[in-house]
């Protein structure tokens, strides 16, 4: 990123976001001839490689997590393993370690930490503003995904509660919370591994805002792409994505069956208010509670795309393009691992579609 003797380093396409989606685009467009750091770049705001990975928590392993793909050019997840490791491994220590070496391998040009502070429209052209100076580029593909946006929603009373409130996001393991009681907020996948996990070591309490969707038999293929289908046409008419888990329902799991078989899974409604000393529901039954962890999702990541205008009064932007990658009201922005290129498997394909769309528009192609 070092400036130019011209002033302001100019791009074809700067690449937002150093995960999944991020490093499967930076690929496709090195393989499309783009010259690293002169003609294509990529900003990642985490401290090394591994995207969202690197931050999750400690029990979560390659063998509990919802799937991990391959990224493109035929280096495999599996060959990152240390010699003698199985499935228990971290996924917090394999997959950033499987990241940096495909940054390695094909010479990807990332640099980190560096924070996109805001994209602004400039002409022909648009403008990246970070923590370490300003470039210039033809077109943009974000990939911030979604780690950095974790949501909960308000409710009465929540300052009051003299416990500990979390999210998802900062959970580091159950032994912290041995011995307590903790209401798990949310009916997702990641509220179910937590419920699971802190429920062999503390009282707990499930709550969710809508009956949970239990996917009764294998989660197949073609269950997959009729829930991405959803989700996709959900964004090409301008609405807001929505969770994958919320169409694709909750895949059977040895430690959902666990979870079941110790009582953790007897899930309550949503309560209607927090006390100090723990929830409220309508009908005035309490449960006392040491802490809260809202399993409650995450938004996107888009904070820095204000300045462009994309979203919506429905709060969402409508996407178009092959795998609606592309914003339709600006083709210069793609936007990768937002909705149907959410799953890893996902954010390959898009990555490599957002890409080639990116550079014909651009006239690269």
């Amino acid at each position: 990123m070092a400036e130019r003797a011209a002033g302001i380093p100019k791009m074809e396409v700067v690449v937002i976001g150093g995960g999944q989606a991020g490093l499967s685009s930076a690929y496709y467009l090195g393989q499309a001839g783009l010259v690293p750091d002169r003609e294509f770049t990529l900003l990642d705001r985490a401290p090394g490689p591994g995207g969202a990975w690197q931050f999750r928590w400690p029990s979560l392993t390659l063998s509990t997590v919802n799937g991990i793909h391959d990224l493109p050019g035929g280096i495999a997840l599996a060959a990152s393993a240390a010699p003698g490791e199985t499935g228990d491994v971290r996924a917090a220590e394999a997959v950033p370690r499987y990241f940096a070496e495909v940054e390695r391998a094909f010479a990807l040009p990332v640099h980190r930490p560096v924070e996109v502070l805001a994209v602004r429209d400039h002409g022909a052209r648009l403008r990246i503003e970070t923590d370490r100076g300003t470039l210039s580029a033809r077109g943009i593909i974000n990939a911030t995904g979604t780690w950095d946006a974790p949501h909960i929603p308000p409710y009465p009373g929540a300052d009051s509660f003299r416990g500990r409130q979390l999210h998802a996001h900062d959970y580091c393991g159950a032994a912290e919370f041995a011995g307590q009681h903790v209401v798990v907020v949310g009916g997702g996948i990641s509220a179910v591994q937590i419920l699971d996990e802190i429920s062999q070591v503390a009282g707990t309490t499930w709550v969710t805002r809508r009956p949970p969707d239990f996917h009764e038999g294998a989660f197949r293929a073609a269950d997959g792409r009729a829930a991405v289908a959803r989700v996709e046409a959900r964004v090409r008419a301008g609405l807001p994505p929505g969770s994958l888990v919320s169409v694709t329902g909750l895949p059977p799991s040895p430690a959902l069956q666990a979870a079941r078989d110790r009582g953790a899974l007897e899930r309550l409604p949503m309560f209607a208010r927090i006390t100090p000393e723990g929830v409220e529901w309508a009908d005035g039954r309490r449960q006392r509670a040491d802490a809260i962890l809202w399993a409650t999702g995450f938004g996107n990541a888009l904070g820095h795309l204000a300045p462009l205008g994309l979203v919506n009064a429905e709060g969402g932007i409508r996407m178009s393009g092959r795998l609606a990658t592309q914003v339709a009201a600006d083709p210069r922005i793609h936007l990768v691992g937002y909705g149907p290129s959410a799953s890893t498997i996902g954010a390959n394909r898009a990555g490599r579609a957002a890409a080639e769309e990116l550079l014909r528009h651009l006239g690269r192609r």
